[in-house]
């Protein structure tokens, strides 16, 4: 797992709140600040995942003077354990205790379909820096939902289609057994047409994978896909070398070799490939500036977590600044999001009538950079302002 960062967590909600008390602020400001209750996951093996998400969005409310919308904002970060029972009692703790105005972030998708009942039902708004579970997307979307990120089967659609135009015949698919898995499976087959050799699924969280790697190589398919998070990634592509399998079987992934697993797995990951929306090497001046920032305040090279954590922080300013920075007048607040008022890293972002982006994919690829440090780059254009497939579904208009 990375490093916190060159600022230690406390120091960084310190400086939040030493932001947010600044005596330059006028008492009626700092009697009303926005309050944000940010959900990650921040221990375990799957913890540099969350601490590169709610890093980024930190950096963008350093970076905005401690305030979105001009008003002065207070971050309560707390910590979902990867346990949806914790997650709900915290969450609902941020809603009755602290009375936040919007929940941001959430990793993974499990957690995601717990919270977003009690926060939802509160006319909360939600503003996701990862899960994009398909309920959410579909006929489950609400007015108060945004998602930063994608819509889960994305990524996976785009190694769906890269496997489909290499010409692969044989393909395992392999992923964890909760609702990000199997939309991450939903994914891949909506544009691969071959054989499904086989589907594992495997205990989220599980970190030995030296029987599934048998029953892989004895399949001997034309390639493996899978999506395995965090210290899951980590172990699978170590084991996956050392079977000596990288040189037999392409490995072809979402989440699973990308900035918060390279700095473990290194070498081990170079050349291997990854659907993704985002990449260090995005040309976008946003990005080229959110890049350098972040390593400079955090001493890692940023991940699409990372990145995604910083663009939902600045999707909530911009919609502050189109309300007067108020969110108790919903409709207008939603109206805000719904726009899309910022500038991604990722360059064109726009929202679709369910709350989910519209934006581009890539294959990209593990490389060492000149300076030593791993890292993920784009290597083609897979879809264009691609649309989720589950938004027909939804109701809202």
């Amino acid at each position: 797992m990375p490093p916190f960062g060159k600022m230690p967590f406390a120091s960084a909600l310190m400086l939040a709140s030493a932001l947010v008390a600044t005596p330059l602020l006028s008492s009626a400001a700092l009697a009303d600040p926005v309050k944000i209750g940010f959900v990650s996951t921040l221990s375990g093996p799957s913890a540099a995942l969350g601490v590169h998400m709610r890093d980024g969005f930190l950096l963008a409310v350093k970076e905005l003077g401690g305030k979105l919308g001009g008003q002065p904002t207070e971050v309560v970060v707390v910590d979902d354990e990867l346990k949806p029972d914790v997650a709900v009692t915290k969450v609902k703790a941020l809603l009755d205790r602290d009375k936040v105005d919007i929940v941001a972030g959430v990793v993974f998708s499990n957690v995601m379909m717990a919270i977003q009942k009690p926060v939802l039902e509160n006319e909360t708004f939600i503003v996701s820096g990862n899960a994009g579970p398909s309920p959410l997307a579909g006929k489950g979307c609400s007015p108060y939902f945004f998602s930063a990120s994608y819509q889960n089967d994305q990524n996976h659609e785009v190694m769906g289609k890269y496997a489909q135009d290499k010409g692969y015949k044989r393909v395992v698919l392999m992923t964890p057994n909760y609702q990000a898995g199997k939309d991450s499976m939903a994914g891949f087959k909506r544009h691969f047409k071959g054989e499904v050799v086989e589907e594992i699924f495997t205990p989220l969280g599980q970190l030995d994978f030296s029987a599934e790697l048998a029953k892989i190589a004895a399949a001997n398919p034309d390639a493996l896909f899978t999506f395995m998070p965090g210290g899951m990634g980590v172990n699978l592509v170590k084991q996956f070398n050392q079977a000596g399998l990288k040189d037999k079987i392409p490995f072809l992934s979402a989440f699973t070799v990308d900035e918060t697993t390279l700095p473990a797995t290194q070498d081990a990951a170079i050349g291997l490939l990854s659907g993704a929306e985002w990449a260090p090497n995005i040309d976008t001046a946003e990005n080229k500036a959110f890049v350098a920032a972040y390593e400079k305040e955090y001493g890692v090279v940023p991940s699409v977590y990372a990145a995604q954590g910083y663009d939902a922080a600045k999707l909530i300013d911009g919609a502050l600044k189109a309300t007067g920075g108020k969110v108790a007048d919903k409709q207008a607040f939603r109206k805000a999001l719904a726009s899309a008022p910022f500038k991604s890293v990722r360059g064109g972002f726009s929202f679709n009538t369910n709350g989910f982006p519209v934006q581009d994919f890539y294959v990209a690829k593990a490389v060492k950079r000149a300076d030593g440090k791993f890292a993920t780059e784009t290597v083609s254009k897979v879809f264009a302002e691609a649309k989720d497939a589950y938004v027909g579904e939804c109701p809202l208009k």
